[in-house]
């Protein structure tokens, strides 16, 4: 008990210290493990994790709400929540310098909240690592059908194979990039999947306006109002880069929330640009025939030939990302369990982390060939966003602004706006929950058939 209130009375000493001044200027106690990475590039990083495989299944999911309107709208709705939960887990990590999602949770919730934590970020990390290689296996077998189709469809070469040309590449471009001990040793790679992404991104607006046959009905309004959040999942899946923020904002060379905060209104300006014009041009383009995967609906023409490609290499870039953040779920526990002290962490750290990225790469790995698209994993994923998004930064807001209120000392009235947004948080986040685990439900229960395009073999 002593323990537990001399951890509240430094978390109340060091908000107290920075009293009176902007939460944009709040600094960490602790920045012995502060990085050199510019704000700038960081912004790669954050883009290249939230504009990600999400953006193929972004027309169906403004098919399946009811129609772009409605769509904007609750996406819209959504993006305050995202961009402000954020700054959330910023403001909180920065109260004990804590540098990975589950350590804010420990710091402000205790332990059985950060293992609950590290569970829901292990499966949401490995879930995500599964689509990425679902992703890269469907537009490989796009890329060998339009270049040789008769070898293709009639042959069936080994190295043409699904499980064959995830399994080489990801072996290639991926597993050397999963072993490094700090993640923004990925910032180079990332820049190369940003540029992947948005060429996707402009050749949807291309096709747009130039002569196209209108293949589908376009909706306007949703069937029924329980509609409008089947872009729930979509959205919250797209955007959840939560998990990752904490490690990125760890590695800034200025670590405060006003330099983070030009990371991060960059990079939502440029996801929301992207996924909005995408996804509203892409679904005018195919209406109710959208595809779940977008480059699936055009013709097999160089052009798109080169997206394919392009979504590949960005997923080939994003998988190392979630894996290194995934990892560090997992050894987090892993200590938890064998209960080790900071000597034991550090002993044998290389060897562990060799170990645990040589089996989440063979796991990965098959299951990615079994499972048939990607609009099965995003179902699932999003609830885990919405955990990522609302409920962990709602409660760590929560017990924070507690914890002060609690010292007994007058405060003023920003603790309390903050404590209540932090219950709105919980609030929208379990009802969100609620509607994305149901539709998963039925979904599964409807049944899932996996993508297929007019160019696939007969």
């Amino acid at each position: 008990m002593k323990a537990q209130q001399n951890s509240l009375k430094f978390e109340y000493i060091a908000l107290k210290h920075n009293e009176g001044k902007s939460l944009t200027s709040f600094s960490p106690p602790n920045d012995k493990n502060r990085g050199q990475t510019g704000w700038f590039a960081a912004t790669f990083l954050v883009v290249n994790i939230a504009l990600g495989t999400g953006l193929l299944n972004f027309p169906m999911a403004y098919h399946q709400s009811g129609g772009i309107l409605w769509a904007v709208i609750i996406q819209s709705f959504f993006m305050v929540f995202v961009v402000m939960a954020i700054f959330i887990l910023a403001y909180c990590s920065d109260i004990k310098g804590s540098n990975t999602y589950q350590d804010v949770v420990l710091s402000l919730c205790g332990p059985k909240a950060q293992l609950a934590c590290a569970v829901c970020v292990l499966l949401y990390c490995f879930g995500s690592c599964v689509s990425f290689l679902i992703v890269i296996g469907d537009q490989w077998e796009i890329f060998f059908f339009k270049i040789s189709q008769d070898l293709y469809c009639k042959s069936k070469p080994f190295y043409m194979t699904r499980a064959f040309i995830i399994s080489a590449t990801s072996i290639v471009f991926i597993l050397p990039l999963c072993f490094p001990k700090r993640i923004d040793f990925l910032k180079y790679t990332s820049v190369v999947g940003v540029i992947g992404i948005l060429y996707v991104a402009v050749l949807v607006i291309v096709k747009y306006f130039l002569p196209h046959d209108n293949q589908g009905t376009i909706s306007t309004s949703p069937r029924s109002w329980v509609d409008v959040f089947l872009v729930a999942p979509e959205i919250c899946f797209s955007y959840d880069c939560h998990v990752n923020i904490i490690p990125i904002y760890s590695c800034l060379a200025k670590r405060n929330i006003r330099e983070f905060s030009k990371t991060v209104t960059l990079a939502m300006i440029l996801c929301i640009i992207t996924y909005t014009v995408t996804a509203s041009l892409g679904y005018l383009q195919f209406g109710d025939l959208v595809t779940n995967d977008i480059l699936l609906s055009f013709n097999p023409t160089a052009d798109v030939m080169v997206a394919v490609v392009l979504v590949a290499v960005k997923n080939y870039t994003i998988y190392p990302i979630l894996c290194f953040v995934g990892k560090t779920a997992l050894d987090s526990l892993w200590r938890m369990f064998w209960k080790m002290n900071p000597e034991e962490i550090s002993h044998k750290e290389k060897l562990r982390r060799v170990i645990t990225t040589l089996v989440w790469f063979t796991l990965t790995l098959l299951l990615s060939i079994f499972i048939p698209n990607i609009g099965v994993a995003i179902q699932l994923l999003g609830a885990l966003s919405a955990v990522f998004i609302f409920v962990l930064p709602g409660l760590c807001l929560l017990n924070a602004m507690q914890n002060i209120l609690e010292s007994g000392e007058k405060q003023d009235q920003r603790v309390h706006v903050l404590r209540a947004i932090a219950m709105v948080f919980l609030a929208v986040g379990a009802f969100i929950i609620g509607v994305i685990v149901c539709q998963a439900i039925i979904k599964d229960l409807q049944g899932v058939e996996p993508d297929s395009s007019k160019f696939t073999c007969i």
